[in-house]
């Protein structure tokens, strides 16, 4: 059974559109939305923010590593946190993300961002 988790959700995007776009898809279905251009600066918004519940990053991004690099490295340092990882260039085979991490092909839709959000049990802050 899936217990819901109520808490904040960072998202992880180099484009400032769709980073825009997905942050306020996210806040109109009611959710507490930090963001982030890279994955560095993911890692230091992670750092800072303990209540954060679920992380949605994009593949290809700049920095030191790209989407599924951070993907992994959040499952290492903080592992209650989801992930759903989002791509239109790529679709990751199996064992290249984290276990229990999702993926959602771009364009993404609200349906497909809450689907996702509600299996891995992640809901709006009430």
């Amino acid at each position: 059974m899936i217990t819901r988790q109520h808490h904040r959700i960072l998202v992880v995007e180099d484009d400032g559109l769709i980073r825009l776009d997905l942050i306020d898809t996210l806040e109109d279905m009611g959710f507490h939305v930090l963001d982030a251009a890279n994955a560095d600066e993911a890692i230091r918004v992670l750092e800072g923010n303990a209540d954060i519940a679920a992380v949605l990053t994009d593949i290809d991004m700049p920095g030191s590593i790209n989407g599924l690099g951070l993907a992994n490295l959040v499952h290492e340092r903080w592992p209650p946190l989801k992930v759903v990882v989002i791509s239109g260039r790529y679709n990751p085979s199996e064992g290249v993300m984290p276990p229990g991490a999702k993926f959602v092909t771009k364009p993404v839709s609200e349906r497909s961002i809450q689907h996702v959000l509600h299996e891995v049990g992640i809901s709006p802050l009430g």
